[in-house]
């Protein structure tokens, strides 16, 4: 009968078995699994199947034809950046019962005695190391699998360049065998190792570099932002902005004609799982953007420089756009998110003048939308006087648009 059974293999090699999976292994007919975790097998009386990165489609196959019991050898929890997901994507789910072991991350926080319940995992095969330090400075506690080319001295590099030296690195290396070796140093020190080619790297913010933390709240201060001093969002119409995006953690914006950056950098703290596009035209503007991101220690925000709506074919399609600035061509980029947005998508666009705000309504009334005008005045007091006087900004049209 056919039963597919994915084991995962502990860092203790055969002690890491448990009794139920040996004997799945000893019942099976096949034994798929790197040639490692084979050996563990010298009398496996059944067919081996050594599995590469070069033979997984193989291996895929022969599953699928086999009618008879199979067990895949993996490593650590199959299901934890391993074979699991691949093998969900190409096989029916029902024929599969995963074994999960103890993974060598899980390992690694043992043996540096720190709770890993806190911690963001992420792999770095295969992917840019932009996308792998992303997702480190978004967190105080990492765990990464380093590959041959995001090696923990590039990630060092990279961490550095971002003025992100603020951690305590625990490097991880050859866990459960006879060369197991944990070294404790910080960023800088990860540039001075030769690494293990198995390694883990556990990285914990220690403090900020710039000595500054910033707390992520609500409104933070204009003054706050590097910017051309009428481009940005004022304080209280970026909360408004805000609170009509109805941004959710895990949401992909849109943000048109960023100016300083403001928006998007305040949203960065409300998606936290999410993907955040600052397109802007302007180069003293870009250059803004780009120090303040430094500065407020974003996470997900990328800068995308170039006219809407030509530079936005590239880009995911949006949960929800912002559009600050159109450069005289509000049509033209509210034609192309039209395009990319999903049913119940929000637009919410900023008009400081009658002519914006009467030109991107009769937009949104044609294309169907469900239009809300909210009108918000700001009048704050004036600093360094002796008397209390307010000083009134221009008013602001909050558009929300659903689709």
């Amino acid at each position: 009968m056919k039963s597919i059974h994915v084991i995962g293999a502990g860092i203790a090699g055969h002690e890491g078995f448990t009794p139920h999976a040996l004997e799945l292994i000893n019942q099976c007919e096949l034994l798929f699994g790197a040639e490692r975790l084979l050996g563990l097998f010298p009398n496996f009386p059944g067919e081996k199947f050594t599995i590469d990165d070069n033979s997984t489609a193989a291996m895929v196959a022969r599953l699928q034809s086999c009618d008879c019991p199979a067990v895949v050898l993996a490593s650590g929890d199959p299901l934890f950046f391993g074979l699991g997901r691949y093998l969900l994507r190409n096989l029916t789910g029902e024929l599969i019962e995963f074994l999960p072991n103890v993974t060598s991350v899980q390992y690694a926080f043992a043996k540096i005695r720190e709770p890993w319940d806190d911690s963001v995992f992420v792999s770095a095969h295969g992917r840019p190391i932009k996308d792998v330090v992303d997702r480190i400075v978004a967190n105080d506690k990492a765990a990464v699998l380093t590959d041959e080319n995001n090696t923990p001295g590039a990630i060092g590099r990279e961490l550095l360049s971002r003025r992100r030296g603020g951690y305590k690195a625990y490097l991880c290396e050859n866990l459960g065998t006879d060369a197991e070796k944990i070294r404790v140093t910080d960023v800088r020190g990860l540039l001075e190792l030769d690494v293990a080619r198995l390694n883990v790297l556990i990285l914990l913010k220690e403090y900020e570099d710039d000595g500054q933390q910033y707390v992520p709240t609500f409104g933070i201060p204009d003054d706050e932002f590097v910017s051309i001093k009428k481009l940005i969002t004022k304080e209280e119409v970026r909360v408004v902005t805000l609170a009509k995006l109805k941004l959710r953690h895990d949401m992909c914006l849109w943000d048109i004609g960023a100016g300083s950056g403001s928006i998007c950098i305040e949203a960065d703290h409300l998606l936290p799982e999410g993907r955040i596009f600052a397109i802007e035209r302007n180069e003293e503007c870009r250059q803004f953007i780009k120090e303040n991101l430094q500065k407020f220690n974003t996470r997900n925000v990328v800068l995308v420089e170039g006219d809407a709506p030509d530079c936005l074919d590239e880009l995911p399609d949006p949960d929800c756009a912002f559009i600050g600035g159109s450069g005289g061509r509000l049509w033209d980029i509210l034609d192309t998110v039209d395009q990319r947005l999903a049913v119940g998508g929000r637009i919410v666009l900023n008009a400081s003048t009658l002519d914006t705000l009467t030109a991107a309504n009769e937009y949104f009334g044609n294309a169907g939308y469900q239009v809300e005008v909210v009108t918000v005045n700001i009048a704050r007091t004036r600093p360094h006087s002796d008397y209390k006087m307010f000083e009134a900004y221009d008013p602001v049209y909050i558009l929300t648009a659903v689709k």
